[in-house]
């Protein structure tokens, strides 16, 4: 019985940001964000095409030869003891093979205490999930549109429970270089374990990503728009403390419109001086600003901000992300060109 309800709050801790798409499904640390550039822009950015190698990691078809031979490491505090961080590396191969890429992810839960059913000591323990891939982008002949793909092995350890999966990305991206426009679309983490924790066999995070980005013309600014969770229209829930008592005493709880749902989906993020030596990034996340907002109270949930500061070949990346009033995120990361 322990045991199982110590599943459950791990799994709630893993998915804390996906509040109620989250916990639902294993692996739910294969959604979290793979960069503070990322972050920054509201997270699951997915048209970013540039040097940035950690965006392999998120949308496949972003590989290119301009992250060649990059190397980068991602670290963050998240909630509580909570700790996870990603690295990604690219190399190219020749002119006619294109670029390989390479990545992991990680998520550490911290010490807990462990207790029994009639609340004794038997002793601490641990969680951590990683996840390794290999990933590889196409160009389409005669065309602007690059296709990619991530194949991924996947290891979970919850106290004396252990799972091993695997899952691949698709993606691809569209890139209109006479409008600076790019548009793309990521389909994650489709796969299955391999192993379960007690038997039971649970589907990984499934999610499918669309995006659109622009650079302005005359104005050093590229924005960006995601729509997230595609696989799934109704996103939304009724939070408890949105109910209504009516004059005859029954509570009615919170009606989430069509236009509020809609919105849920949506990420929107700008990024100033993209490419210089010091870049500024600004990101809203609808759905979490909107689940994680308190009543009567302005907490400015779903915010992100973030900067770059490029010291010839290293790049450093820093970023903040506004959950709650007792709950935010930095992420530090660190790029460095080795050629």
């Amino acid at each position: 019985m322990f045991k199982n309800r110590f599943l459950y709050i791990l799994l709630f801790i893993s998915a804390l940001s996906f509040s109620q798409i989250g916990g639902r499904h294993t692996y739910q640390f294969l959604n979290l964000v793979t960069s503070p550039r990322q972050a920054a822009l509201g997270g699951k950015i997915i048209t970013l095409y540039d040097y940035d190698v950690n965006q392999g990691l998120f949308n496949p078809a972003t590989i290119n030869a301009e992250m060649d031979n990059h190397l980068s490491a991602n670290y963050g505090s998240y909630f509580g003891e909570v700790t996870y961080g990603t690295a990604a590396y690219a190399y190219t191969y020749d002119r006619h093979v294109q670029t390989f890429h390479a990545g992991v992810n990680y998520v550490n839960y911290g010490t807990f205490e462990g207790r029994d059913e009639a609340g004794l000591l038997t002793g601490d323990f641990t969680g951590s999930e990683i996840a390794l891939s290999f990933g590889y982008a196409y160009n389409i002949p005669w065309t602007d549109i690059y296709v990619g793909a991530n194949a991924k092995l996947i290891s979970s350890t919850l106290e004396s429970y252990n799972s091993f999966g695997g899952a691949i990305d698709i993606g691809a991206i569209y890139i209109d270089e006479d409008n600076d426009i790019n548009i793309a679309l990521a389909i994650r983490n489709v796969g299955m374990q391999f192993t379960t924790y007690a038997g039971q066999q649970e589907s990984l995070p499934l999610e499918i990503i669309a995006g659109i980005s622009q650079e302005v013309e005359n104005v050093p600014v590229r924005w960006h728009i995601t729509l997230e969770n595609l696989q799934q229209w109704n996103i939304a829930f009724s939070n408890p403390n949105r109910a209504e008592q009516g004059i005859d005493g029954e509570v009615q709880e919170e009606k989430v419109s069509f236009l509020n749902n809609a919105l849920r989906h949506v990420i929107l993020g700008a990024e100033l001086f993209r490419g210089k030596s010091f870049n500024l990034r600004v990101g809203y996340n609808f759905r979490r600003g909107e689940e994680l907002r308190i009543e009567e109270q302005r907490n400015f949930s779903g915010i992100s901000v973030g900067l770059g500061l490029r010291f010839n070949k290293l790049r450093f990346d820093y970023s903040y992300s506004r959950y709650t009033l007792a709950a935010n995120t930095s992420l530090f990361g660190l790029t460095v060109n080795l050629q």
